[in-house]
């Protein structure tokens, strides 16, 4: 769709700064998400320009959380300049195509500690009723 030079919207659409995010869609309580490319500066619940993929949160009956991507579309717009957001990155260092987010490791980190504090203490625990 081309638009007329006269509206000025066309050369602000073309060169405006592009943003891949999540897009939430779903219910209360059972969220999903269209990972979708728009311009940086729209709401998500505002007209996207493409749809790359989606992602289901919530673990399904195998415990799988289930990730659908267009990564020749998500390279081709990273290409052009998009921009992405933090939880996207994360979601995409954890696929493999970009370099792995640091909040992933920190997370990562966080849930190593708890779980040995907690084997920490239930070890404790048994020796302290004998």
């Amino acid at each position: 769709m081309s638009l007329s030079p006269a509206s000025g919207i066309g050369r602000f659409y073309k060169h405006s700064a592009k943003i891949i995010r999540f897009a939430r869609h779903g219910c209360t309580n059972r969220p999903f998400f269209h990972i979708v490319v728009m311009e940086r500066r729209k709401n998500q619940h505002q007209p996207v320009i493409e749809q790359v993929g989606s992602y289901d949160p919530l673990p399904n009956v195998t415990n799988e959380r289930l990730v659908a991507l267009n990564t020749e579309r998500i390279r081709y717009w990273l290409g052009k300049g998009a921009h992405m957001s933090d939880p996207v990155a994360e979601l995409l260092g954890i696929a493999g195509l970009l370099p792995v987010h640091p909040h992933t490791y920190m997370t990562a980190w966080r849930n190593r500690k708890a779980a040995a504090e907690a084997a920490a203490a239930e070890a404790v625990k048994p020796a302290e009723t004998a």
